[in-house]
């Protein structure tokens, strides 16, 4: 229920694609009412599928943004006009600046702002995938969407805290990724893609919390020899005819780090 109306919450989405429709799908499911709107996707079940923004957000306790860093601005401005009383909870993948800027609007409009972050890949999870929240109204948000059975871990910070810790987990999750894929793509042109694979898989399980340690250690202390090595690696896989973005990357940033 509301916070003190003994009423379902009414929560508006807009953007309906991968995350933003199993995220309204799974709100409706836990009572919620909901308002929804995307301009290519058609509103999902059990929802009321709205005009615009600003017609999603009228009424809302609770709109979220679910549509893309690009778009987030104009989707805010669009929806203010409906906003009223409600929280604006913006869930995009964006730099911290620019949920800043974002707060820094709403906050001119009179909107109460939360900037959240959500943590994990939302198919197979849908409202059950953590979230960070920060800004203004983070507990506000957070108190909606738990009521509802989200999981979601509020900071006591503005704006742009709980982006800054999505995007560094990114910039490891989503670089292991890349090299991964690179290396095993590599590996499959030199005909020892599955050694590789049972490779990366032995390291990965094998890891622990003094892998950090040394993975950092080591680089700083290694860094001239390693950046040689990363080097011969990125020359090994134009010669594989495979590009080499993250060994290329990867000999770049230990040649920085070389004294």
């Amino acid at each position: 229920m509301s916070q003190g109306t003994g009423r379902p919450p009414v929560v508006a989405v807009l953007g309906l694609g991968e995350a933003g429709g199993a995220i309204a799908r799974d709100l409706v499911a836990a009572g919620a009412a909901v308002r929804a709107y995307d301009p290519a996707v058609p509103a999902p079940d059990g929802t009321v599928a709205a005009a615009d923004e600003a017609d999603a957000a009228a009424g809302s306790d609770l709109v979220l943004s679910v549509n893309s860093a690009h778009d987030a601005a104009a989707a805010l401005r669009a929806g203010i006009p409906g906003a009223g009383g409600a929280v604006w909870a913006e869930m995009n993948t964006a730099s911290p600046g620019l949920k800043r800027e974002l707060a820094a609007t709403a906050a001119a409009a009179g909107v109460r702002f939360a900037d959240i972050a959500i943590m994990a890949p939302v198919p197979g999870r849908g409202l059950s995938t953590p979230m960070l929240a920060s800004g203004d109204a983070a507990a506000d948000a957070a108190a909606i969407l738990t009521g509802l059975g989200a999981s979601v871990e509020v900071m006591d910070a503005g704006a742009g805290a709980a982006a800054t810790r999505k995007l560094l987990r990114s910039v490891f999750f989503k670089g292991l990724a890349a090299s991964v894929v690179e290396a095993l793509e590599a590996a499959r042109a030199a005909g020892c893609e599955d050694w590789l694979r049972a490779n990366i898989v032995e390291e990965l399980v094998a890891a622990g919390e003094p892998t950090v340690d040394r993975l950092v250690a080591g680089t700083h202390r290694h860094a001239v020899r390693r950046a040689a090595e990363m080097a011969a690696a990125a020359d090994m896989l134009v010669e594989l005819d495979v590009p080499p973005t993250m060994a290329a990357a990867s000999r770049d940033l230990l040649r920085r780090l070389a004294p």
